[in-house]
């Protein structure tokens, strides 16, 4: 691909130096469909980055499109706070009649704000409230949002850096498989929550990732989960799964932690709930934890009404039809691990591990820099992925669930190619 040099002086001038993904990816994007984007001199992109996970249905789906123009077309509210409306209303009834009754969840919803990090700080307030205590549990190389409370139970140190105050009230512990195998899980974590001697304060909370996205595709064994969910009731701990990136499907089932058989106390839930990409979160918790009052926990944008048009859109489209697109969404997952294993065997020296689940994967190399030229090459060739893990050491894919088979072959086939070109 030859790509013209873009004119980006208003970007580099004027936009603060904290931008990032646009450094990755050095050109002006103008349209998208599907799972392509096209910068505005027509050169075409394989999406395998989906918004970060927001658009896990694709660019401009073409139903949830037509959704929400005639909402804004027939002068449906736009800004509604914590207004009753019928576009709330809709999603609620379809939420619950499609998502949690078939799953046997008893959740409340909460709409907390419109960002993932909103939906983090939220449970961590509601669990300490519960509790009564102050201090939580969260694992090696977690992210849960770049909010404060978010942050101080976040693992990337420069990340948390950027606080620039005491991050305090978090404590981290082993995430599964840390050790290699060669400690029990939970070992360490449960003897200093019955020593009375170990300094560390009674958690009111757990909070974990089923699989770690920007923490380096790390993914938790259903074992491990099933383990840490009953060491929270034995201990008087409330356990929240932040489902923010893995849920919505990207895992195969609707949320990530079906597959383990668990029910969490509080899930947080964004990025592709409103499947359109726009901003949108919830809260879910069991309803006895439902302990708040009338504006304790509120925000100007929780009741973004467009998003409710296209989530109840989504979840019509998608999810109405029970295991049809977990199915998929598995399959696909199959497709990308045939094509893993052929890039591993094809350079064996060089690649350490992959990883994944559903259609989440990570490839890590032995060399941590590689993973940064693969990406970049990958851009050249006109597929864009991003790089994960605390070293940026992993490559991270994460296409849309609706992606072709077909498209699928191709990117996995050009990230083949960026592999081999930059050893």
């Amino acid at each position: 691909m030859t790509i013209t040099q873009p004119d980006l002086s208003v970007f580099e001038t004027v936009e603060s130096e904290v931008r990032s993904y646009c450094r990755g990816w050095p050109t002006v994007f103008d349209r998208a469909l599907g799972s392509r984007m096209y910068d505005e001199d027509g050169h075409e992109y394989l999406d395998f980055f989906a918004g970060a996970g927001s658009l896990n249905y694709g660019h401009n789906n073409a139903v949830l499109k037509r959704a929400l123009i005639d909402y804004l077309e027939r002068d449906g509210v736009t800004h509604g706070l914590d207004m009753s409306t019928t576009a709330k209303r809709r999603f609620l009834e379809t939420f619950q009649n499609l998502v949690l009754r078939p799953r046997d969840l008893p959740y409340k919803v909460m709409f907390p704000g419109p960002t993932g990090t909103n939906a983090v700080e939220s449970a961590l307030k509601l669990a300490r409230k519960v509790k009564g205590r102050e201090s939580i549990v969260s694992f090696t190389n977690a992210f849960h949002g770049m909010s404060l409370g978010s942050l101080a139970v976040t693992g990337n140190a420069f990340k948390r850096a950027g606080a620039g105050i005491p991050l305090v009230h978090g404590t981290p512990m082993p995430f599964d498989n840390y050790f290699d195998g060669t400690v029990e899980d939970f070992l360490w974590f449960e003897r200093l929550l019955e020593d009375q001697g170990s300094g560390l304060n009674k958690p009111a909370a757990v909070i974990v990732e089923t699989v770690q996205g920007e923490g380096g595709i790390n993914v938790a064994r259903a074992e491990w989960l099933r383990a840490l969910s009953e060491l929270c009731r034995r201990q008087d701990m409330l356990l929240i799964v932040d489902d923010i990136q893995m849920g919505c499907g990207r895992t195969g089932a609707f949320f990530s932690f079906e597959e383990a058989g668990i029910t969490p106390d509080i899930v947080t839930v964004s990025k592709s709930i409103s499947g359109y990409g726009m901003p949108m979160a919830l809260t879910l918790f069991k309803p006895e934890l439902d302990v708040w009052e009338p504006g304790e926990h509120n925000g100007t944008f929780r009741g973004n009404n467009p998003a409710f048009v296209t989530a109840t859109a989504t979840l019509e489209a998608y999810w109405a039809d029970g295991s049809a697109m977990e199915k998929q969404t598995r399959k696909r997952g199959e497709q990308v691990e045939q094509h893993m294993i052929a890039i591993t065997e094809e350079n064996l020296a060089d690649v350490k591990e992959y990883r994944g689940r559903g259609l989440v994967w990570g490839l890590e190399f032995h060399d941590k820099a590689r993973a940064g030229k693969v990406a970049a090459r990958a851009f050249e060739l006109g597929l864009l992925i991003e790089t994960s893990g605390p070293e940026s050491e992993v490559v991270k894919l994460l296409p849309a669930l609706t992606i072709t088979t077909d498209e699928l072959d191709e990117g996995m086939k050009t990230l083949a190619r960026a592999v081999r070109e930059t050893a």
